[in-house]
């Protein structure tokens, strides 16, 4: 009886507790209703090959459906969005990559190693549990409340799947995982099928951008820029004073800028996947779209700026490791964290802090060659520590020696991770700061022959955001040569570094930012914007 009881209960909680993690509801649902008829079931069965195998089977089916559940939970936490196993299952490279970056490589294999040992005890714990020596068929009090046990649990669960549950603290954890799941991929490989086939038979081809030949054209990406920051007074009050001074040092060097919203593709990581979208001009938000279009013979902006004669350049200081895809995008140059001189600490995730890459982009990289650079910040990656302050003066900033100081400063992730509301300021100061420093940049690099845009990668995580809210990013335009503005006031931008926050939700899709391009410098040749129904 002991066995039927502790069986039952171990794995109702397990098929649960991923259920209290995402929603945050300890305790709701309380009860799995397959718990209480797997459990019974197996011990009923008489001994023999077909209670084995029907054990590892059902034992395999809660392993996976745990897993995916967990998985579920920390993709809604992460990314705002629930799992898909069909297009998420490369994410587990980059979970570990960003383990590394924070804690290092041996913590990061432990942890990870412990999270899967401790899965496989439960597990085997609950198979030993299932498959007694003796069965309860042959008792007959212990045979009556099991067989009882399972019939109610039966009912009731039929209950839940049409809809007529007897309350709320009750679900199927495993039917439901495993039919959604199941929807998902069914969807999404429909999906994939039309968008490879939108990508063979709408292709956009490279197109001369005429109106920015000799210019150069910087696209910069500040790693976590979400409306957020700006629309959400836990933030906003340190980034509004910050965009309203870089407006005012703006104008004082004769310097123009517009503001606007675009809808990212992802939120609270996958930056990869907004800069491809963007360069691409289709709406990529997942990693199966992303390897579909790189390996497509459909063209981007690096193919457009090549055509106008620009040299085309990456600034990539997060990439650490082997980067094919950068060779398949066709930049001329690509610069990442080893191609970049710097002789200063990384800090912790952060390679090389976002002063140090404009300072070495506008020093070595910008000549009297026009160029199009698409750079990706990272100094407000998360964890957001340590926060650096801009130093004032540029010209000690040399090889980034200088900013060993803050190799420790502060305190580490595993100790501001502990407390919600410290994550949270350290995010706020974090994107400050980038912002900032971008701003100031920008009073240093361009021109009447520059373009500068400078636009957020996408929304932090929701325990930044909250649940709910909009994926938008802001964008600056900036440039000396207030006519190079004007495609952008045509699709609603507005003068300043405060964009309009009324309807956030109403943004355009980032994918639209290479057709203005388009239609704005050079003679759009296709409106398709690569835009993918959900």
């Amino acid at each position: 009886m002991l066995r039927l009881l502790v069986g039952a209960l171990a794995l109702n909680l397990l098929l649960v507790a991923p259920l209290w993690w995402r929603f945050g509801t300890i305790g709701q649902p309380l009860v799995a209703w397959e718990a209480w008829v797997i459990v019974p079931l197996m011990l009923m069965l008489p001994v023999g090959y077909g209670r084995r195998l029907l054990g590892v089977a059902l034992i395999s089916w809660v392993a996976l459906v745990t897993v995916a559940n967990l998985g579920n939970a920390a993709t809604y936490a992460a990314f705002g969005r629930p799992l898909n196993l069909y297009l998420d299952l490369p994410l587990v490279r980059s979970i570990f990559n960003l383990l590394v970056g924070n804690v290092g490589q041996i913590w990061a294999v432990c942890a990870m190693l412990v999270g899967a040992v401790l899965l496989m005890g439960i597990l085997g714990g609950l198979l030993y549990l299932l498959l007694p020596a003796r069965p309860l068929w042959g008792h007959r009090i212990k045979g009556a409340v099991a067989l009882y046990m399972l019939v109610v649990a039966l009912g009731l669960g039929i209950a839940d799947s049409t809809g007529k549950p007897l309350g709320h603290h009750s679900s199927l954890p495993m039917a439901e995982a495993s039919r959604f799941q199941w929807h998902q991929i069914s969807v999404t490989h429909q999906a994939r099928l039309a968008f490879s086939e939108q990508l063979d038979s709408a292709p956009l081809e490279a197109q001369p951008l005429q109106g920015l030949e000799g210019h150069n054209v910087l696209l910069t990406f500040v790693e976590s820029y979400g409306v957020s920051a700006l629309n959400d007074t836990r933030y906003s009050d340190l980034l509004l004073p910050t965009l309203a001074s870089m407006e005012q040092r703006l104008a004082k060097r004769s310097l123009h800028v517009v503001s606007g919203l675009l809808q990212a593709p992802i939120q609270g990581g996958q930056s990869w996947l907004a800069h491809a979208t963007v360069l691409s001009g289709r709406w990529i938000d997942n990693q199966l779209w992303y390897r579909l279009m790189l390996n497509s013979e459909t063209s981007t902006l690096i193919d457009d700026f090549k055509a106008t004669g620009q040299r085309t350049l990456s600034i990539m200081p997060a990439i650490t490791l082997a980067w094919p895809e950068g060779k398949m995008y066709g930049f001329d140059d690509i610069f990442a964290a080893k191609d970049i001189d710097y002789a200063g600490p990384a800090l912790n995730w952060v390679t090389m802090p976002d002063q140090f890459t404009l300072d070495y982009t506008q020093r070595q990289l910008l000549g009297d060659t026009p160029v199009f650079a698409q750079m990706a910040l990272i100094s407000s990656h998360a964890p957001w520590t340590p926060i650096l302050p801009v130093i004032e003066d540029w010209s000690t900033i040399g090889d980034g020696a200088i900013f060993a100081p803050w190799e420790h400063a502060g305190d580490p992730p595993e100790v501001l991770w502990q407390d919600a509301e410290r994550v949270r300021e350290h995010y706020g100061r974090s994107v400050d700061y980038a912002v900032d420093v971008t701003g100031r940049w920008a009073e240093r690099v361009v021109d009447d022959n520059t373009l500068l845009i400078v636009l957020g990668d996408h929304q932090p995580a929701p325990l930044i955001t909250g649940d709910n809210a909009s994926k938008a990013v802001p964008v600056h335009i900036i440039s000396g040569d207030a006519r190079l503005l004007a495609p952008f006031r045509a699709h609603g931008f507005i003068d300043g570094t405060l964009p309009p926050l009324d309807n956030p939700q109403g943004a355009a899709k980032m994918s639209q930012l290479r057709h203005w391009l388009r239609e704005g410098f050079g003679e759009e040749i296709s409106l398709e914007t690569g835009q993918l129904a959900q």
